[in-house]
């Protein structure tokens, strides 16, 4: 099972990084780094950088595609090398999926019209231009497609994703090895649950 999961400059560590420590658990799986060309994307924070290993040419038909988010989407969504390898590998693969506003560059690739999606609360209004039906779900599952919320999330879908490639108890016992039993300190992880106060302050550290 070949996972691929593509790199942009100012992609999301975590939309990325949550996935793979899943996926690369999974027997079976292998997970690679793509980008337009082989060698380091730093992230969008500007201080983590991930070493692409293969070009998008080296894989085009992976079994899955995991497209992560990050500030950078805005921009990446105009690169037709990484936008047209999205389009071209759905072909092929038996899974596409994305995290965070990686949903966007589904959209862009033309894969969402008519579906639900979710992505990114701040974002989430802009999958309308996608032809698509924006949800607030963590994880959306349509045919072979899979959308993950913001960054986070990203663990719930490739635990999702894990189920469904290989069984529950693989999914599980993943889970439990990584050991992800969320128990946050406080219960504001989204706008239905935060004040605007804070709504407003996570806008500003996006928009920063």
């Amino acid at each position: 099972m070949r996972v691929a999961i593509p790199l942009y400059p100012r992609y999301t560590a975590l939309d990325a990084v949550g996935p793979y420590t899943v996926l690369a658990f999974a027997p079976g799986c292998t997970v690679t780094f793509v980008a337009a060309e082989p060698g380091p994307v730093t992230d969008d924070q500007g201080t983590l950088t991930l070493t692409a290993t293969a070009s998008y040419a080296d894989l085009p038909d992976p079994d899955v595609i995991v497209v992560p988010g990050g500030i950078g989407t805005l921009d990446a969504l105009s690169d037709e090398a990484l936008v047209g390898w999205i389009r071209q590998a759905h072909e092929h693969s038996r899974w596409t999926t994305s995290v965070c506003s990686g949903a966007l560059l589904l959209g862009a690739a033309g894969l969402l019209g008519g579906l639900k999606a979710t992505t990114h609360w701040a974002v989430k209004d802009l999958l309308r231009h996608y032809d698509a039906d924006p949800v607030s779900e963590r994880v959306v599952v349509e045919g072979k497609i899979v959308t993950a919320a913001g960054v986070s999330s990203g663990i719930d879908m490739a635990l999702t994703l894990l189920a469904q490639l290989r069984d529950v108890e693989t999914a599980q016992a993943v889970q439990l090895t990584i050991e992800y039993d969320p128990q946050p300190p406080f219960d504001c992880g989204s706008p239905e649950k935060a004040p605007q106060r804070i709504a407003e302050r996570a806008l500003s550290l996006l928009a920063g």
